[in-house]
C-alpha cells in the first residue's frame, strides 16, 4: 500500500508548515511549496525528507508546472491543501485596482489555478483525490471584517469554489474547505491586546494551535471523509457562536 501524497501550497509557514509535519506524522509524503526559495522552505523540507517546489500560486504557468513536476517526479497526488494566502487590511474607501488584484490573484485565483493544475491529474487517477481548499471565519457571516473587506470577499469565494467544484467533479473528487477562526502562527506576534482577547472571547477560552487547524485539513484531505464533500468546516474553537 503505498503512502498517501499531499501537495501543500504556502508551506513553508504558519498552517501550511504545520500541515505539513503533522502529515508526515500521520505516514503522508508531504510535498512542500513556497513562492520563492527562502531557507525556511528549504529547512523544513529537509527537517521532513520531503520534496519541494517554488511557483507563484497566482501565476498560473508556474503552479501549473509545479503540480506537474510534483506528479511526474512521485507517480500521484492524493491530495491538494490550498493554504497559500495573504491578508493586507485596508479601509474600503482607500483600496486602489492593484489592493483588489493582489489578494484575489493569491486567495481566490491562487487556488483556482493549484485545482485546475490538479484535476485532470486525479481524475486519471484510479481513486481520484481529495482537495482541501482554506476559507476563514473572516468568509462567512457574521463574522466577516469591513476592516479586512477584500480578504472576506476572498474567503467568501473560497466556499463557493469548494460547493461548484465538488459539484462538477464529484464523485471522482472530493472537494472540501477549513474555515478557520483566530489560530497563534508566526502572526500573532503582531497581534494587539484587542485582537487577542477576540480570540479568547471564543468558546474554547483560546487562539487554535495551527496544528488544530492541519488536523482538520488532513481530516478532509483523508479516506475518513470518503463521505463528505462540498463542506466548509469552521474550526474556530466556537468564536463564531460565542456571540460575544
Amino acid at each position: 500500500m503505498h503512502k498517501p501524497i499531499i501537495f501543500i501550497t504556502g508551506s513553508a509557514r504558519g498552517i501550511g508548515a504545520a500541515t505539513a509535519r503533522l502529515a508526515k506524522e500521520q505516514g503522508w509524503l508531504p510535498v512542500l511549496h513556497g513562492r520563492t526559495e527562502t531557507d525556511r522552505l528549504k529547512t523544513l523540507a529537509k527537517e521532513l525528507e520531503a520534496p519541494f517546489f517554488v511557483a507563484d500560486v497566482g501565476n498560473k504557468a508556474e503552479i501549473d508546472k509545479a503540480i506537474k513536476a510534483a506528479h511526474e517526479k512521485l507517480g500521484r497526488l492524493d491530495a491538494l491543501a490550498n493554504c497559500a494566502g495573504i491578508v493586507k487590511p485596508k479601509p474600503f474607501l482607500e483600496m486602489n485596482l492593484e489592493d483588489w488584484q493582489v489578494e484575489y490573484q493569491i486567495n481566490v485565483l491562487g487556488s483556482v489555478f493549484a485545482c485546475q493544475a490538479v484535476i485532470p491529474l486525479m481524475q486519471k487517477q484510479e481513486n481520484g483525490g481529495r482537495i482541501v481548499n482554506i476559507s476563514s471565519i473572516r468568509g462567512l457571516a457574521p463574522t466577516m471584517s469591513a476592516r479586512a473587506m477584500c480578504y472576506s470577499m476572498s474567503k467568501a469565494a473560497i466556499c463557493a469554489l469548494t460547493e461548484t467544484l465538488a459539484k462538477e467533479f464529484s464523485p471522482k473528487i472530493g472537494v472540501n474547505a477549513v474555515a478557520p477562526g483566530f489560530t497563534a502562527t508566526d502572526m500573532a506576534e503582531t497581534w494587539s491586546e484587542g485582537v487577542w482577547s477576540q480570540a479568547r472571547s471564543a468558546l474554547a477560552g483560546r487562539p487554535g494551535e495551527p496544528e488544530e487547524i492541519a488536523s482538520a485539513i488532513l481530516f478532509l484531505a483523508s479516506k475518513q471523509a470518503s463521505f463528505i464533500t462540498g463542506q466548509t468546516i469552521l474550526a474556530d474553537g466556537g468564536y463564531t457562536m460565542a456571540g460575544k
